[in-house]
């Protein structure tokens, strides 16, 4: 029998255990929570009752003092859920992990460390091309929070503000026609022997469907306008009852505007949302009446809208009062706070349990949508486009 020709014994030719994948690590987190600095922004990312789960699960928490104050939550009751106070910004903004409501200032980048990740809102419209080159002369990894897609397509913290946007709406409207508020004194139920209050919403979104929702519970007469055929006919199985629905033709929304004693605008468009009544429309309407425009962030649907804030929140035009406040949700500080807490504090988790940011975006597409800096290198086709830069597919990047 011939010598065999191998290099390699009869062991070493047997098949082989190979490791082909290291398994996930759990890793553990160090999260900074500055205190807010932007206008009027009262909101918190994390309530205590967060602060406590991610602190039993074996992560720190470093908030800076006062940072849930506007959101009516103490130093003392982070304290107690485990948390590290400090009066030190530069401090909180040296965490590995960031958290913010708002997108942070030129100022505030400028204290984060390089290689830091950064979990905030983007507001996009709001942004200019400085904020983007600093981050990437920082090597930034930032996860805009309003980008994010849960399991089945939605973007959970939009949803979860539309929300509390389109109740609060009906609440504001409520209290801008009572007498205490110099108002036509019209009170929004379903009184008996009494004509309920008209309202018309125009936009058939999240927003437009809480609107409804909460006109419907106080006894209004609600008209809804909208130009997609399937979100009315969803709004109208939805609700189990008859609701007055339209497309967007003028005759009929000038017809509904000028009996309405509300009409609230929540439809957003693609760079900015489309204004669909013209002031000769809202001169025709109710002296007394009231507008709420919601999507006054982007610009706003009635084109006698003016950007107002908290604080002077209205102002009257051709006898109607304008509402014109973008931040809505801020004004219900502790709600909207525990809303995107419920959102953050999963994630977070995951993050955790993948091993690591790197794992997680490599793990979950949704968190992967929401990213738009990856170590300095944009990845937001977007952003690249309306800020004329240069990006990088994150899926070149991460896989």
């Amino acid at each position: 029998m011939s010598k065999s020709l191998s290099p390699f014994t009869k062991e070493q030719l047997l098949p082989q255990e190979e490791t082909l994948e290291v398994l996930k690590r759990k890793g553990k987190l160090f999260i900074g929570i500055p205190k807010e600095t932007s206008f009027q922004e009262k909101r918190v990312c994390l309530t205590p009752d967060a602060v406590s789960a991610l602190v039993n699960n074996g992560h720190r928490v470093l908030l800076e003092s006062g940072a849930g104050e506007g959101a009516k939550f103490k130093d003392k009751d982070y304290s107690e859920a485990g948390a590290e106070i400090t009066k030190d910004t530069s401090k909180v903004f040296s965490c590995p992990i960031l958290l913010k409501v708002e997108p942070p200032t030129l100022d505030e980048i400028k204290l984060i460390n390089p290689q830091t990740i950064l979990i905030s809102a983007l507001q996009l419209k709001t942004q200019n091309k400085t904020y983007f080159e600093a981050l990437a002369k920082k090597r930034i990894t930032a996860i805009g929070f309003e980008f994010i897609r849960d399991e089945d397509g939605a973007y959970p913290a939009v949803s979860q503000l539309s929300e509390i946007a389109g109740t609060a709406s009906v609440l504001i409207a409520s209290e801008l026609l009572s007498n205490v508020n110099n108002g036509n004194g019209l009170l929004f139920g379903n009184i008996s022997g009494v004509p309920p209050t008209e309202i018309v919403i125009i936009g058939a979104g999240t927003v437009g469907e809480f609107a409804v929702r909460s006109a419907l519970g106080l006894g209004a007469n609600v008209k809804v306008f909208d130009n997609s055929i399937s979100k009315l006919r969803t709004l109208q199985s939805r609700f189990g009852t008859a609701i007055y629905t339209s497309t967007m033709q003028p005759k009929n929304l000038l017809k509904a505007l000028k009996r309405c004693d509300v009409a609230i605008g929540a439809v957003r468009g693609k760079n900015r949302s489309p204004i669909l009544v013209s002031e000769t429309m809202v001169e025709s309407m109710k002296i007394g009446a009231v507008i709420i425009d919601v999507s006054i962030d982007m610009g706003g649907c009635f084109e006698t809208s003016e950007i107002t804030r908290h604080d002077k929140p209205t102002f009257i035009k051709h006898g109607v009062i304008h509402y014109c406040v973008p931040n809505i949700p801020a004004r219900y500080s502790r709600t909207a706070s525990v809303s995107i807490s419920n959102i953050f504090t999963p994630y977070l988790l995951k993050i955790a349990d993948d091993g690591g940011i790197e794992n997680a975006l490599r793990f979950d597409r949704g968190l992967k949508n929401g990213l738009y800096f990856y170590h300095g290198i944009l990845t937001n086709k977007s952003v690249a486009d309306w800020f004329d830069l240069d990006y990088s597919d994150a899926n070149l990047l991460i896989f």
